[in-house]
């Protein structure tokens, strides 16, 4: 298992990560952009860590953890890791600046690793100074309860890294599935298209946000509504994806919503901006 592990982003996708690593005894830094965010990032994680107690009964020493975990705005120059855990903004120009700043930190044997959801993995190996060590692998959120990683290896990644990577996710007790490189993947190519229809649905008025849900919940027994998982994932995810797709594609089918477009000019972005379809 890697045990010095570099991660790189402090949103819901990096401190969940984070989370899991320190539940199972690695050693994890982290880099954040403001001093202030280091506090946050500090405060957020007793609270995720908190809630995993309560959720699975298991003692955790918070000293202990603590004395593995580190949170930085800037890294030592020494500093050097055996995985570097990317969750940045899903935007690919950001992703390959972000390889290339932080190519000192780097050995031949680092594999880098990129949660994102629809992005060209292959893309960004090309930018890498080893493309044979950078993979997808795709957490979903909460991070804490979902079962699924996606892994997606490029065209350049070798066997090694997705056999490391496979072996990683089952050791934190998670169900990787592989997935060639492709707009989407499996899970956002099928789900994020039908949240797309759902905003659809609403913008034409054919029903409200809860008529919407209630019929998906109770009709095809899916756990949560379309929208109020939009409101989850974040609209402004939803549409970064949706515009990849459409973009990759050239499709018609990956169009995003014009109302979806709206909701996030109007920061109406779902429960991390206290206002999406629904109100929090």
């Amino acid at each position: 298992m890697f045990n010095n592990i570099l991660i790189i982003g402090s949103g819901t996708m990096g401190q969940g990560v984070a989370t899991l690593l320190l539940s199972k005894s690695l050693n994890v830094t982290q880099v954040v952009r403001t001093p202030d965010a280091v506090k946050i990032t500090h405060d957020n994680i007793i609270k995720a860590l908190t809630k995993l107690v309560r959720r699975t009964k298991v003692d955790i020493d918070f000293n202990e953890v603590f004395s593995r975990f580190n949170v930085v705005t800037e890294l030592d120059l020494n500093s050097k890791f055996d995985l570097v855990f990317e969750a940045i903004v899903e935007d690919l120009a950001s992703k390959k600046a972000i390889i290339e700043k932080y190519d000192n930190y780097i050995t031949a044997d680092t594999i880098w690793a990129t949660n994102t959801s629809s992005l060209s993995i292959t893309d960004m190996a090309a930018t890498y100074s080893y493309p044979d060590k950078l993979i997808g692998l795709h957490f979903f959120n909460p991070v804490a309860n979902m079962e699924l990683v996606e892994v997606i290896p490029s065209i350049l990644t070798s066997e090694d890294t997705v056999n490391r990577c496979w072996d990683f996710c089952i050791q934190l007790g998670k169900s990787p599935v592989r997935v060639e490189d492709n707009p989407g993947f499996i899970v956002n190519r099928l789900l994020i298209p039908m949240i797309n229809e759902a905003v659809g649905i609403l913008e034409s008025r054919v029903a409200t946000v809860e008529e919407i849900d209630s019929a998906m919940k109770l009709g095809a027994h899916h756990p949560l509504g379309p929208l109020a998982l939009a409101d989850l994932i974040g609209n402004d995810v939803c549409l970064s994806i949706m515009n990849a797709l459409y973009s990759s594609t050239c499709d018609s089918k990956y169009r995003p919503s014009y109302l979806l477009q709206k909701m996030v000019s109007a920061k109406k972005l779902g429960r991390k901006s206290g206002q999406g379809f629904y109100t929090y």
